[in-house]
């Protein structure tokens, strides 16, 4: 069906070429016409298809002679031939769905048109589910094709919303050069990623001068499948069969979850999404499906590759969407690591659960999840768990195997990515951490993935009482350490260190690559966080004004580098000294509260005489290594600093009664520096094991 609908399309594209060759001549009398099919003077009348194929004829070549005449083409005289040759193919999709030759073998609802769209800076139509924090930071900067109901109008679209857009499309003329192309495509694919929370991968397509790539965008890799010389008749039926195909095939062939729905709503619930999770029954096999609601992304999917991780905050009734309930954590893992999460997670749980929470101090401070599994979709009528494998079963050289998961995690209320102010951000922290230290010295838990989206706060009557959730790539201490999700940002020195190696990479076989993670791995993570919120805002809504990939940035945007080699070196040379960590990271950061915990964190963690430093030379032993042996005594500081640091947020938030007047103080500079007793790393201590339990008495 879909080949025979574009053989008629490519016959009539080139009937129509031949025709308008001739009676233009070499005149080039189409840059008269609108492309739409709207033209000036005496030719308003013309048939649309006549004029789509009269803008097309210098940039497919059928107006040359010879080769000779095939001269370079600007770039902003390709966009209007090629969304010519888009309107060209989807006129002839409508027609063939709506004529006889269709009747019960296509259903229309399963159909669409791809149009081209002028711009996409609005949500014109309010049906977009922006990230928090996010209006258009993302918007797009390029032309892209959407997808439209079949009753739309052949037209270029004026805007879209970005939940339809099928492909981004990206410019340029033989002078730019076909790698600068592809990294303006890149760019823009990743902000595809970030405002389509349903999206799985993307296509791409690149018009270089008269020849046109197209590109599949998955979680690890870039595909190019097909080159196509619009000059050439095969070229054009290429194309054309590409257009045709999505116009007519499901939509997660497009690349869209079927398992994430968008529902526009009413005018009182506005837009939201249905998420599916899936539950096995280990005794019959069978699959259940729960479907949840939600409203809000609180984190969406930040970069081109890896796993995705998306986070929503769902309920389980579309009237219940102002009241979530649950987290869902959607994220494509590696599958050598992801098989034995399901269990990892229930042992973590069993053991916070049996012992701290029948505590009075730690009760309620940890979120477990309540759901955790892979997602299933239909192929052939069978559900099959979702995997690289399976959605990308057509595509070749895929680098690493994963696995879609969605996990459902107890919602506590507030990120510490979206807090109002520092003095919410330490208290959260200082409580997270105290009741993570709990967790260690009771059931030897290690939590491995910490980041400003593990942390959370809520309100209670008593002010707010800061809790930790994620606990899906929790190990336990001497146990087997699995690795968490490939983002760089807030990952341990040591961590990297394992990732490059386990990459191929020889780092002159350091000892410490192999030991096992240590709860001060943990603490090293929430410095980076500290410092990361500190430097480029504490919400999102500050994080979007200075963006991790922007050229001239603080130093620390390397932490975020997809090469652990490099995110791990300079951690190591921020970290090695106070003048280093001080130049390089506390300079640049704008929060002073966040500043001055970063700096009692970083001279406790890292510049300790007996094993003062981070950086690894030949003649030394790797001091991250001769740090564990002080780990106790470290823990205690740390614990020290962070309820030093707790008791003077509390009294910043009593003392100014609002978020907004804490705000300005701080940003006024007038906020007083008071001298802290935090006792330092080298001064006497109780016997490090006893002083360590003793803080984290339940």
């Amino acid at each position: 069906m879909a080949r025979e609908l574009a053989e008629n399309a490519a016959v009539d594209l080139e009937a129509r070429l031949s025709e308008a060759a001739y009676r233009q001549g070499r005149s080039h009398k189409s840059r008269g016409l609108s492309y739409a099919g709207g033209a000036q003077g005496e030719e308003r009348d013309i048939d649309p298809l006549d004029a789509w194929a009269i803008e097309m004829l210098e940039w497919t070549g059928s107006h040359a002679s010879d080769d000779s005449e095939l001269h370079d083409l600007k770039a902003y005289y390709i966009t209007p031939c090629s969304d010519a040759l888009l309107l060209f193919v989807a006129h002839h999709v409508k027609a063939y769905i709506g004529g006889d030759r269709a009747t019960g073998v296509l259903k229309p609802d399963n159909c669409r048109l791809i149009l081209p769209i002028a711009q996409n800076d609005t949500n014109s139509n309010n049906t977009d589910i922006y990230p928090d924090g996010c209006s258009d930071c993302k918007a797009f900067a390029h032309v892209e094709c959407g997808m439209f109901p079949l009753g739309s109008s052949v037209e270029t679209q004026v805007a879209s919303a970005h939940h339809n857009i099928v492909a981004g499309i990206s410019v340029a003329a033989y002078s730019d050069g076909l790698e600068r192309v592809v990294q303006l495509l890149a760019a823009n694919t990743m902000a595809l990623f970030y405002n389509q929370h349903n999206r799985q991968f993307t296509w791409g397509l690149t018009f270089f001068s008269r020849i046109i790539h197209a590109y599949v965008f998955g979680p690890d890799d870039i595909w190019a499948p097909t080159e196509m010389d619009i000059t050439s008749a095969g070229g054009r039926l290429a194309f054309i069969s590409l257009l045709v195909d999505w116009s007519l095939s499901s939509v997660d062939r497009l690349g869209f979850d079927p398992s994430i729905r968008y529902v526009v709503g009413d005018i009182g619930s506005g837009p939201y999404l249905e998420i599916d999770v899936h539950e096995m029954d280990k005794s019959t096999g069978q699959v259940d499906k729960h479907t949840h609601y939600s409203k809000r992304c609180v984190g969406a999917a930040d970069h081109l590759f890896g796993c995705h991780s998306r986070y929503f905050v769902a309920s389980t009734s579309p009237e219940r969407l102002d009241a979530p309930e649950f987290l869902i954590k959607d994220l494509w893992t590696i599958s050598n690591s992801g098989s034995t999460n399901d269990t990892r997670e229930s042992l973590v749980n069993t053991a916070l659960q049996g012992v701290l929470d029948k505590s009075s101090k730690f009760g309620g401070r940890f979120l477990y999840s309540v759901g955790v599994g892979p997602v299933y979709i239909s192929q052939g009528g069978t559900l099959v768990a979702d995997s690289t494998d399976s959605s990308f079963k057509e595509l070749l050289d895929i680098s690493h195997s994963r696995q879609h998961k969605r996990m459902v995690f107890q919602w506590a209320g507030t990120m510490i990515s979206a807090a109002a102010n520092p003095s919410q951000v330490i208290i959260a922290i200082a409580d997270a951490m105290t009741a993570l230290n709990a967790a260690y010295v009771k059931c030897k838990i290690i939590h491995g993935n910490l980041s400003d989206r593990a942390i959370q706060f809520k309100k209670t009557a008593d002010g707010i009482n800061g809790v930790l959730g994620e606990f899906d790539y929790a190990s336990f201490a001497g146990g087997r350490t699995v690795e968490a999700p490939e983002i760089m940002l807030f990952q341990p020195i040591r961590a990297l260190d394992r990732r490059a190696i386990a990459v191929g990479l020889n780092l002159d076989d350091r000892t410490y690559a192999e030991t096992q993670s240590k709860s001060l791995d943990d603490w090293e993570c929430v410095l980076y966080i500290i410092c990361v919120l500190g430097t480029f805002g504490i919400n999102q809504e500050e994080r979007a004004r200075y963006p991790m990939g922007e050229p001239g940035y603080p130093p620390i945007k390397a932490w975020n580098s997809s090469n652990a080699f490099v995110a791990s070196e300079t951690k190591r040379s921020h970290m090695n000294s106070a003048r280093r960590f001080y130049t390089n990271v506390a300079k640049k950061m704008n929060e002073e509260p966040l500043r001055q915990l970063a700096v009692d964190m970083h001279r406790v963690l890292f510049l300790r005489p007996e094993c003062h430093g981070a950086m690894v030379s030949l003649e030394r032993v790797d001091p991250l290594v001769l740090r564990d042996a002080y780990e106790d005594d470290i823990v205690v500081e740390l614990l020290r600093v962070v309820e030093q640091h707790k008791k003077e947020a509390l009294v910043t938030l009593r003392t100014t009664g609002s978020t907004t007047a804490v705000r300005a103080e701080q940003s006024a500079g007038t906020m007083k520096k008071r001298k802290r007793k935090v006792v330092s790393a080298t001064s006497p201590t109780m016997t490090r094991s006893r002083a360590r339990r003793s803080l984290s008495k339940v």
